[in-house]
């Protein structure tokens, strides 16, 4: 009984707004819609006769707004605490969901301590991805916890946060996991192996013109040689 009033208190009602805040961004992303407008859809598709989705929990709807709104200064947030060998524009959706949801609780909603907000990203991560992820995740927000206050204060100019960030968030290096794009840089390569063929071609061409005049002129001054000496004769 215990272990059942433990395991219910982990997974309250707050968690399952979280869960489910997760599950609408992953959505909106793979979508690429507004997950507003998902929220809006299943308002309306709650309130039917025979309702085929549960109605959306008002924590759900609050943390969605929210990231919504606050989508960029968050991008920018975790890329800037983001390790060396990763990158938030090519970890997995999944991922970047948790890793939104959880940052938006940190910075923008200060009822919800920021050891909760943690915890239960790297609680949700363990069940939508992988010990790798969960790993990341944790340290990720670790790094942005032990400045949030910093955090917080940026916030409130969001102007000025999205003029600091001198880089796209996709120049940093690839996840080590992720292969999505692995087709994309094989064509990439592609390209610029038909780049390097084309200039060596150009200096081949070039160097087979050089060779052909030099070798003319030799011909020409052999010819002369021979005409001098049969002149005489």
């Amino acid at each position: 009984m215990s272990e059942r009033r433990q395991d219910y208190k982990r997974h309250g009602s707050r968690y399952k707004a979280r869960m489910r805040a997760v599950d609408i961004l992953f959505e909106a992303e793979s979508r690429d819609v507004d997950p507003v407008a998902i929220i809006d859809d299943r308002h309306k598709l709650a309130r039917d006769t025979n309702p085929i989705v549960a109605p959306v929990a008002e924590y759900t709807e609050t943390i969605i707004n929210g990231v919504a709104v606050e989508l960029d200064t968050l991008d920018v947030f975790l890329a800037e605490h983001i390790a060396e060998t990763w990158t938030l524009g090519r970890l997995p959706s999944v991922d970047r969901a948790i890793l939104r949801v959880a940052s938006w609780e940190m910075i923008y909603n200060t009822d919800v301590p920021v050891t909760t907000a943690i915890v239960e990203a790297v609680e949700i991560a363990s069940q939508y991805s992988g010990d790798k992820s969960s790993a990341y995740i944790n340290a990720t927000l670790d790094a942005m916890a032990s400045k949030v206050e910093t955090l917080r204060e940026r916030a409130a100019n969001p102007e000025a946060v999205l003029a600091e960030a001198s880089e796209s968030l996709d120049d940093a290096p690839v996840a080590p996991w992720d292969d999505s794009d692995a087709l994309d840089d094989s064509d990439a390569l592609d390209d610029s192996d038909e780049d390097f063929e084309s200039v060596d071609a150009a200096e081949v061409f070039e160097a087979e013109e050089t060779v052909e005049v030099s070798e003319v002129a030799e011909d020409s001054e052999v010819s002369k040689v021979s005409e001098e000496k049969a002149d005489e004769s």
